[in-house]
């Protein structure tokens, strides 16, 4: 029964930082989209930076090299208008969620694989209203496109019998917190929001992308 431990456990959390985010609004700018971007961009690429170094892959039985989000999200910034160079400089969060044990990376997985849930809708959202599609700057959010669902059954039947086998609940359980914990205060800690709007301001007078990459860390 993890999957419905896992989901008990993040609801409030992962509802809190959905309230926050601003991709279903229907004041959604484009530049306003792009700074978003970014700071997607500044967790997931040391995320999985980090996941790929792990030594214990074959221990975790999950084949994470298809999924990899940060191709996406490096694809969506170049078809907006930024340089490699520019994303090269972006930002990184360092305080990533803690992933010392196979079912450490299982609930921070929970989390990364089900965002991918509601990309569909968001991807028709922020077509309407920042003028982005798959193929010019939403491709992260589209995610699997039509293989979601599959995508989704199938990792949950995996971390299921992970937890069946192996244990370690209690481990996925603070993971999966601690990922939602991290990535809300990147995305939304009170300095950020306002080099955010520094950065939507830049974006509207044109200034250099190059520039406006240089967001401090945390």
């Amino acid at each position: 029964m993890i999957l419905q431990r896992l989901k008990q456990a993040t609801t409030s959390r992962h509802r809190a930082l959905e309230s926050q985010l601003p991709l279903m609004r229907d004041d959604l700018t484009r530049s306003s989209y792009h700074a978003l971007l970014r700071l997607f961009f500044g967790y997931y690429a040391p995320l999985e930076a980090r996941m790929v170094a792990l030594p214990f892959w074959p221990a975790v039985g999950f084949d994470y090299s298809t999924r990899f989000k940060t191709p996406l999200l490096v694809q969506d910034a170049l078809a907006l208008g930024d340089s490699p160079e520019a994303v090269a400089g972006y930002a990184r969060c360092h305080k990533l969620p803690a992933l010392s044990n196979p079912a450490q990376v299982w609930g921070c997985l929970y989390v990364i694989e089900g965002a991918t849930l509601g990309g569909q809708l968001i991807t028709k959202q922020i077509s309407a209203t920042a003028g982005v599609s798959h193929a010019s700057g939403a491709s992260f959010f589209d995610g699997y496109g039509s293989k979601t669902g599959s995508h989704w059954k199938t990792f949950c039947a995996q971390i299921e019998a992970q937890a069946l086998q192996s244990g370690g609940h209690d481990d996925m359980v603070a993971s999966a917190q601690q990922t939602f914990e991290t990535l809300g205060k990147w995305l939304f800690k009170p300095a950020q929001v306002a080099q955010n709007q520094d950065l939507d301001h830049g974006l509207n007078q044109g200034v250099n992308h190059q520039q406006l990459s240089a967001i401090a860390p945390p």
